[in-house]
């Protein structure tokens, strides 16, 4: 995109495609096991599904719209990056994946490869489970081009002959049901010995004569259309957010087609006649040599019996010598300080606890809490539910707008509401990002507050797959402030300064730029400067412009950006003492952690924790919450445990170049998840 700074950005969609392109080296990378190989391929599929569906659908109507800020060579050029990135996936799949699962005695048995025995056992389960449910549907003027799902496999089938009816309709398309298994294991009866599996796909095309009787298949092939799916709803015209929502998630699946995947045996008259149908450019076609969706193999991944083709399982330690099991967490935080839990290394079970004691508790008289991305099922909305039905006073701030999560929250928005809960969704224009969580208790005939705040989601799921780092307080200051946060989302009442908390829209953004030209200025000044960051993503502006300022003024600046990163590190006389790295593991880095030092004095320091990006979304469009970590061990353990491992990272880290291109540090050396994960079995085996 076009920058309105006198400055040279790296393009933001290039950057995301640039991550992916790291996380698809994890497939090519020999230390890795050949499951999880798999895996990082499913893994850049349904990232690349998402980016399509969101940023590359943005592009293109930005473009439409020739304001300037998108240009048609930016499309043209960033298009061309998924083509490169794709067919390299595909070569990673097909030359390195398959083959050396194959050896392992793993096989995905195309009908070429199958036996007679195999393909008698597919014919069955065609038969029986597949043939039902298929529906070809021919096109004619009375039966026109099918209304296509986003991301629904489909069968374009050209015909020869004439129909039941003596009519010359030569193509016919075969909607796939989502209902049925997209990989399918064979019994071991007849795998020779070994786990063999087919596809869905590889089934119908076995059997696709069989679905048009008196008619010659003379060409075909699998499709699948990738389509706008962000949900676009006026909050200042709709009455009632929550059911405009729930309205507008059935047509979601039918926005404006961005992609068309075929596979690259496709002829091209079929293409062709895809193309037109999606109104879409020849650009936007992606011929790939294999399953037009990837992700599926997930299924592959979960059948298969191979322990040592996947990671060593990682099981997360209770944190033994802060947290006792079964004892009062509530007691521990008044009485001996606040709490700080790093996931996935430690679990995410204390949340759960202090949740549940809070619920069983009769002096908790209130429980607040913010609910972004917590799943279709979660241990955490149960209790919020049985805390409403006990009898206490239940806030639930509900993001309806959580990107491929509304269904889930208007749910859970439903469930609490029947039982009395208060729900609201936060200020109309914001999505509520922040998480946090706050229980009021009767202590002594006075009421007393503990919070829990959080870089990522309460989500016990993805606490163990996700870096994050969460804080139990019982700090007076800290939980007034989370109080005033939901009163606010409640009541839209005016902002008041918090004492400790950052709150986007409101107060973060400032301070960050105020806190980076204060490095800047003791820079200038010959004293310490430092700034290290963590943060998944870094595209805002005007940080940026302040992170060269401060760059240029002598600072030195350490930039750990999982994602995409518009910075273009190592310009000389702009960004020159700036680097940039990346670090792609076994967990997906999730933690967000700003370090600022602007002399030699202790109060010249500032860490933050937060649940922002240091994007513009996140610092002007949600309600986001950074809050300090001031207790001298506490900080040092930030320090210890979520910087300083990243930034000595050699085995899965990368470095970024000013030409916004990473490379890999090393092939060897120390991996800080490992290091991590190492410490806190040490640790937990020494208690």
């Amino acid at each position: 995109m076009t920058s309105m700074l006198p400055i040279p950005l790296l393009n933001r969609e290039q950057a995301i495609l640039e991550f992916n392109r790291r996380v698809l080296a994890q497939a090519q990378r020999p230390d890795v096991p050949l499951l999880e190989r798999l895996r990082y391929i499913c893994i850049v599929s349904s990232n690349l599904d998402e980016f399509f569906e969101v940023r590359f659908a943005d592009m293109l109507e930005m473009a439409r719209e020739e304001n300037g800020y998108v240009t048609t060579q930016d499309v043209v050029r960033v298009g061309r990056a998924a083509h490169d990135l794709i067919d390299q996936q595909y070569d990673a799949f097909n030359e390195h994946i398959m083959p050396a699962l194959a050896e392992h005695g793993i096989r995905v048995l195309n009908h070429a490869d199958r036996n007679e025995q195999q393909r008698k056992w597919v014919a069955r389960f065609f038969e029986r489970e597949v043939r039902p449910l298929l529906v070809p549907q021919g096109l004619d003027p009375a039966h026109p081009f099918p209304q296509v799902a986003n991301k629904s496999l489909h069968f374009i089938v050209r015909l020869s002959g004439k129909d039941t009816f003596g009519r010359d309709n030569h193509i016919a398309i075969v909607k796939v049901p989502r209902v049925l298994p997209r990989v399918i294991k064979l019994p071991e009866a007849v795998g020779e010995g070994q786990q063999c599996f087919v596809l869905l796909t590889s089934v119908i095309r076995a059997h696709l004569a069989e679905l048009f009787p008196g008619r010659q298949v003379e060409s075909f092939s699998q499709f699948r259309v990738t389509r706008d799916s962000d949900l676009e709803v006026d909050e200042e015209e709709v009455a009632n957010l929550r059911h405009a929502l729930r309205s507008g998630l059935t047509t979601r699946h039918f926005g404006r087609a961005v992609r068309l995947e075929v596979v690259n045996t496709c002829p091209e008259d079929l293409a062709d006649f895809l193309l037109q149908q999606f109104r879409l450019p020849e650009a936007a076609l992606y011929r790939v040599n294999g399953p037009v969706n990837l992700v599926r193999l997930n299924e592959l991944i979960d059948q298969t019996q191979a322990a040592p083709l996947r990671f060593v399982p990682h099981e997360p330690v209770w944190p033994l010598k802060r947290l006792v099991q079964g004892k009062s967490i509530l007691n521990k935080l008044r009485k001996k300080g606040d709490v700080l839990l790093h996931h996935p290394f430690e679990s995410f079970d204390p949340v759960v606890a202090m949740l549940r004691e809070a619920v069983e508790d009769p002096d908790v008289l209130a429980i607040k809490q913010t609910i972004y991305r917590t799943g279709s099922q979660s241990v955490l909305g149960d209790l919020l539910i049985e805390a409403a039905r006990r009898g206490k006073e239940v806030l639930a701030v509900v993001e309806l707008k959580a990107r491929f999560d509304e269904e889930a929250n208007i749910n859970w928005a439903e469930r609490l509401e029947a039982v009395g809960a208060q729900v609201v969704y936060g200020i109309v224009g914001l999505k509520t990002h922040a998480k946090l969580l706050l229980v009021t208790r009767r202590e002594s005939g006075r009421l007393v507050r503990y919070g829990h705040l959080s870089t990522g989601n309460y989500n016990p799921k993805t606490a163990r797959l996700y870096t994050d780092m969460g804080h139990m307080t019982s700090n007076p200051d800290l939980t007034a402030d989370m109080d005033a946060v939901f009163r606010q989302l409640a009541s839209q009442s005016r902002f008041k300064p918090p004492r400790k908390l950052l709150v986007a829209p409101f107060n973060m953004h400032a301070t960050m730029v105020s806190l980076l030209d204060r490095v800047a200025q003791a820079a200038a000044r010959g004293d310490s400067a430092r700034v290290v960051l963590k943060t998944n993503a870094l595209t805002d502006m005007e940080l940026i412009a302040a992170l060269f300022k401060a760059s240029q003024a002598g600072a030195e600046i350490d930039l750990i950006v999982r994602g995409a990163c518009m910075l273009p590190p190592g310009l000389p006389g702009l960004s020159e003492r700036i680097r940039v790295r990346s670090v792609v593991g076994r967990f997906l880095e999730h933690t967000r952690v700003f370090y600022f030092r602007w002399g030699d004095e202790p109060e010249h320091e500032a860490l933050y924790l937060s649940s922002a990006d240091w994007m513009s979304r996140n610092m002007l469009r949600r309600i986001e919450v950074a809050w300090p970590i001031e207790e001298p061990k506490l900080r040092q353990r930030v320090i210890d445990e979520a910087l300083v491992p990243y930034l000595h990272d050699t085995l899965d880290a990368w470095t970024l170049a000013s030409d916004g291109r990473s490379t890999r540090v090393s092939e060897q050396g120390v991996s800080a998840q490992q290091a991590l994960m190492q410490h806190y079995a040490r640790a937990h085996d020494s208690d």
